[in-house]
């Protein structure tokens, strides 16, 4: 059997009718007078709603602004500390920009100024002169007289060299004869870099050839015997043309090109 809910006029009043009925008799009650003259003085002062202090809201609220605040100043902190950071970064940044620029510009001033010292060396170099036989002395002068010469006298000067000594080029210069040369035997004439020329007699062999650039101390030939000599040796001349006739004092040429003789 089911039961269904009463309605209409036998219902019963709900529970908000009848706290509002109550309400309203109190409310009654209050316009007459009863209720002020039955109600203890405990209960008429008694507030009607509890305040904030009561609740605990104060202590809440400030909670809650204290708890921003340390989160305001820790996020104020970290973007300081991001800020310092950064800036730091930024100057080491900078600081290595500097010191590798000027790591650069000392490597660069380095290597400009061993590219000079390279250079100066190499015109010291080309520009330096020394005795065609390393090591070696005169043993018959510029000039010296005797049935030995066409000319009568000694148009250059011997150096002692035993066969086979290597012979150089006393200074820089271009090569402008290289082969037989008549009373010279195998001999080299080079034009040097200062337009006088230097020439080289009596070679067992030649090591170059006409047209040939060579440097200072660069090996030319062999000493020998050929042509006119009486042993091996190098005959040496200092001239002012590549032809016979237009010598010069070797001895004199080559000190005043530095050598010692």
């Amino acid at each position: 059997m089911a039961f269904t809910r009463a309605t209409g006029k036998h219902r019963a009043p709900s529970r908000l009718t009848r706290r509002t009925a109550s309400l309203a008799g109190a409310a009654t009650l209050a316009t007459t007078g009863v209720v002020g003259g039955l109600a203890s003085p405990a209960l008429a002062a008694e507030p009607l709603a509890a305040t904030p202090e009561d609740t605990g809201l104060t202590q809440v609220i400030s909670v809650e602004t204290s708890l921003a605040d340390e989160i305001a100043d820790q996020a104020a902190a970290q973007r300081e500390a991001a800020e310092e950071a950064a800036a730091k970064r930024r100057a080491a940044a900078k600081a290595r920009a500097e010191a590798e620029r000027r790591a650069e510009e000392r490597a660069r001033e380095l290597r400009e100024a061993e590219e000079r010292a390279a250079r100066e060396a190499e015109r010291k170099r080309l520009n330096a002169y020394r005795l065609p036989v390393a090591g070696s002395h005169v043993t018959t002068g510029y000039q010296a007289g005797g049935a030995l010469w066409s000319s009568g006298s000694h148009s250059g000067v011997d150096f002692r060299a035993p066969m086979g000594s290597s012979v150089v080029a006393v200074g820089a210069g271009t090569v402008v004869e290289a082969g037989w040369g008549g009373a010279y035997g195998n001999n080299v004439v080079i034009r040097m870099d200062d337009g006088t020329f230097t020439q080289y007699g009596h070679l067992s062999s030649v090591g170059v050839g006409v047209g040939q650039r060579v440097a200072p101390g660069q090996q030319i030939g062999l000493s020998g015997s050929t042509g006119n000599s009486t042993g091996p040796h190098l005959h040496f001349e200092a001239r002012t043309t590549a032809e016979y006739g237009s010598d010069i004092d070797p001895v004199a040429y080559l000190r005043s090109h530095g050598v010692g003789v």
